[in-house]
């Protein structure tokens, strides 16, 4: 587990959602600062609004990579270096946990598309893989970082 990894499942635990929990600690590294990075990341949680639709974890890489790796360019070199690199860390994520989207991840859990978040207690934290799915988008994004760093990815 990685430092990184570590600090985003705090955030979690202090009550910030899925989406802000990783977007949160890549922000610094990547030009944004902690209090804008939630207030972007805070509607992705529960999957999007507790749509249960993409998981916020997801959601929150893809916007750290969006940081990490596109331009203010509107060209279409740039729209499909940050699609190609957004398949490739859904990939990576879907290998470990089968799927990006919330409502599937938490099969058999909860459902509930309330928008009224749920309580967080011990047995919240028992029974839902949130926390941990936190910790793998967090790692799956370092890891893509470091292969760019080092030249794996072009």
């Amino acid at each position: 587990m990685s430092e990184k990894s570590e600090k985003a499942k705090e955030l979690f635990k202090a009550g910030y959602n899925c989406s802000q929990s990783v977007l949160g600690v890549f922000c610094e590294e990547l030009g944004l600062d902690f209090d804008t990075a939630m207030k972007i990341a805070c509607p992705f949680g529960g999957g999007m609004g507790r749509m249960r639709e993409v998981c916020g974890t997801v959601s929150g890489m893809f916007m750290a990579s969006g940081l990490a790796f596109s331009d203010s360019e509107s060209s279409g070199k740039n729209k499909a270096n940050q699609y190609k690199i957004v398949q490739e860390l859904a990939n990576r994520f879907k290998e470990k946990n089968g799927s990006i989207i919330c409502r599937e991840l938490l099969l058999g859990i909860e459902n509930s598309t309330s928008p009224n978040p749920s309580e967080r207690t011990e047995q919240y934290y028992k029974k839902r893989p949130c926390i941990e799915l936190v910790g793998d988008s967090v790692e799956i994004f370092e890891e893509y970082l470091k292969e760019v760093k080092t030249g794996v990815h072009q």
